[in-house]
């Protein structure tokens, strides 16, 4: 793997694969907690509108350019980055990066086609509302940091989104679209200095060879986690319920690694997880349960969320906290340790394999840490946590006095 910085300031990671198919993605570190006096939902909205037109390419032409050759086009957004990522064959490879950086350097938001996707975003959030599941994790962490930019939606609301206007969507790409906030990651079956190569060539076309001035406000505070436990009657079929906190940030290496870990033993994607032994596998009360673990710059949120039938959620709960107690209160085994982490190495190996997934990974470390770390400097860092000491961290993360809740019944 080669990574580098262009003189513009922009990063980048390049990785030769041994695949036909190609993966490149730009990471924009911008997202909905980026918004400040912007309407709430313009993050997301950028994503989806950056597509409708550039300087030289009609919204049409954006949508079929890589279709013909194949590839796809894709786009998300976050609290913190707006990612845009192609895969393509690696001979598009050049094409498809291009593409990328025109998208992000030369939008126009087309009036016409900005109120044609205006009705497809809000269309958007009103089907969260017809799925709880998705709704009460949302409005879980909207909770948890209300007030603060990291508690704003990511995709707003209907009536924010009506207000956003061209000149907004222009006014919000030209204050955070800035070359030092970008990285550029490629997955290729290409010599990695020939990507590096590209990914200085790209830089230099669309931003020059120096730094551009980076006004931007950094967020005056770290958020401040807000205690709440919330019932609302929402008499849906399935009843829901998200659990959790605050946890360690992205920058807390061994703590967020041991989170990562106690999250998969806890409700990870395996059968055998602590939550899905008991909730499913024994008494049959939930169809899945899942711990998720978002990692913010200066923060991050644990959160286990499950369904069940209404007459069962107290059940659930209760066993949730039986199995929480017991993390907190001894510490585990070293065989239970020992497998546990062989089966977290052995998901993220399958994982990896994946050239998109490494694309974004590396993206996303870059963005982080400005580095990638090697799969085995990835192994030594799970291998040196000890039973104490995720037990410890247990304590810290999972005090139930330090758990919010919010049940939809």
């Amino acid at each position: 793997m080669i990574t580098g910085q262009a003189p513009c300031g922009l990063k980048y990671a390049a990785k030769k694969s041994g695949n036909a198919v190609a993966y490149c993605a730009l990471s924009i570190k911008c997202g909905t907690r980026s918004e400040g006096v912007f309407h709430n939902g313009i993050a997301h909205f950028t994503e989806h509108t950056l597509f409708k037109g550039t300087l030289k390419k009609s919204s049409a032409v954006i949508n079929s350019y890589l279709d013909r050759l194949g590839g796809e086009l894709n786009a998300y957004t976050t609290k913190e980055e707006i990612v845009l990522h192609t895969t393509v064959l690696k001979e598009d490879l050049y094409k498809a990066a291009d593409l990328l950086f025109e998208i992000a350097t030369s939008a126009t938001f087309p009036k016409d086609q900005i109120n044609i996707e205006r009705g497809v975003v809000i269309d958007e959030i009103n089907s969260y509302k017809d799925s709880p599941s998705d709704d009460i994790f949302d409005k879980f962490e909207e909770t948890l940091f209300e007030g603060q930019p990291l508690g704003r939606s990511i995709l707003g609301t209907a009536a924010s989104i009506r207000k956003i206007t061209s000149n907004e969507l222009k006014a919000f790409v030209s204050d955070n679209f800035k070359p030092g906030r970008m990285v550029f990651s490629v997955v290729a079956d290409i010599d990695e200095k020939k990507l590096a190569s590209t990914a200085e060539r790209l830089a230099a076309k669309y931003f020059g060879k120096q730094p551009q001035a980076d006004k931007r406000v950094p967020d005056p505070a770290k958020p401040e986690a807000i205690l709440f436990r919330t019932v609302k009657d929402k008499r849906n079929h399935e009843a829901n319920a998200v659990i959790g906190g605050p946890a360690p940030s992205l920058y807390q290496e061994q703590e967020r690694l041991a989170v990562v870990l106690l999250s998969n033993i806890l409700a990870g994607p395996a059968s055998n997880s602590l939550l899905n032994k008991v909730l499913r596998e024994k008494n049959g009360w939930v169809y899945g349960v899942e711990c998720t673990y978002t990692q913010y710059s200066d923060i991050g949120v644990m959160a286990i969320s499950l369904g069940c039938d209404r007459e069962n959620m107290d059940k659930c709960l209760a066993e949730v906290d039986k199995v929480l107690d017991r993390m907190c209160s001894r510490p585990f085994s070293p065989a239970f340790l020992k497998a546990a982490k062989k089966q977290i190495l052995g998901q993220l190996a399958v994982s990896s394999d994946n050239g998109e997934t490494q694309c974004l990974s590396m993206a996303k470390s870059m963005q982080a840490f400005g580095h990638v770390a090697s799969d085995e400097q990835n192994r030594k860092s799970l291998e040196s946590l000890t039973p104490e000491f995720l037990q410890e961290v247990a304590r810290q993360v999972f005090a139930k006095e330090k758990l919010s809740k919010l049940v939809y019944l």
